[in-house]
């Protein structure tokens, strides 16, 4: 078997966003959500489902995988895979957009119903160490949860390091899943939750079609050009600093500390400035 990265944008909406496989969703759901008994998710409408970009390479027309539930609450989960300026605003923003988009002019306020946000971060967001969070909105003295409506929960992937032998609940295996289908040949034996395992062979990508893995290929290059202009830019913003630092007369050492840059290329730049 040939996993795919899940963390791709192509591939995590394939899998999550596919509406003939909603097992997937509900389990992933159910586990992150700790959803028990007659609590759990049995059913979803996803609405968004997947779909090829229009023009091979370009964004996706999906910023996520939207789903809703029997009782009418809304998920959104979403893969993230760089820290954004303004990502936390973002979250709130568009999770009490997708909140108050449910009434139409006219309809009452009682009609709304809760929306879950479930973020996959594949970066350090919070400084506690647990790899997943939940924030409510409470009464900072006395606990108390009334305003329910708006639920955030974030996992971090980088927070996530057990082995395949150390999973211990179906969160974990999802988890694991996620951060490393990647770099795995076979499913892990013993699974037997359906969903995980419907998402394990549709990441097969064995299974797919020709578009979606020209889709998927052409994204990962995209992805890879996209960290390269980055670092690009990084190295140029660091040339600057190391230049202006020269005419102040700073010291080689102090520069590199201060830009990342190695002595031999300060020196470099500090041959030029002086020609």
């Amino acid at each position: 078997m040939q996993f795919a990265d899940i963390k791709n944008d192509i591939a995590f909406r394939k899998i999550f966003g596919n509406a003939n496989k909603t097992e997937i969703l509900i389990s992933f759901l159910n586990a992150v959500l700790k959803l028990e008994g007659n609590k759990k998710i049995t059913w979803v409408e996803i609405l968004n489902p997947y779909q090829l970009p229009i023009v091979l390479g370009a964004k996706s027309t999906i910023l996520d995988v939207k789903a809703k539930d029997k009782s009418g609450n809304e998920y959104i989960v979403e893969m993230q895979v760089t820290d954004k300026i303004g990502f936390a605003k973002r979250v709130v923003y568009y999770s009490a957009k997708s909140y108050s988009t449910q009434l139409d002019a006219g309809e009452n306020y009682y009609q709304l119903k809760p929306t879950i946000f479930i973020g996959i971060l594949n970066f350090q967001f919070l400084d506690s160490k647990n790899y997943l969070s939940r924030h409510l909105i409470l009464d900072t003295e006395t606990g108390e949860h009334k305003l329910k409506d708006l639920d955030f929960n974030f996992i971090e992937l980088p927070k996530f390091n057990k082995t395949e032998k150390e999973l211990e609940n179906l969160v974990e295996k999802w988890v694991y899943f996620i951060k490393n289908a990647e770099n795995l040949t076979v499913i892990p034996a013993g699974l037997e939750d359906e969903g995980l395992k419907s998402a394990y062979t549709e990441a097969d990508q064995h299974t797919w079609k020709k578009e979606d893995l020209e889709a998927y290929q052409y994204s990962r290059i995209r992805e890879t050009d996209e960290v390269a202009e980055k670092m690009l830019a990084i190295e140029k913003r660091n040339i600057e600093i190391a230049k202006t630092a020269i005419r102040k007369g700073l010291d080689n050492n102090f520069i590199a500390e201060l830009t990342g840059l190695l002595v031999e290329q300060i020196e470099q730049l500090r041959t030029q400035i002086n020609q």
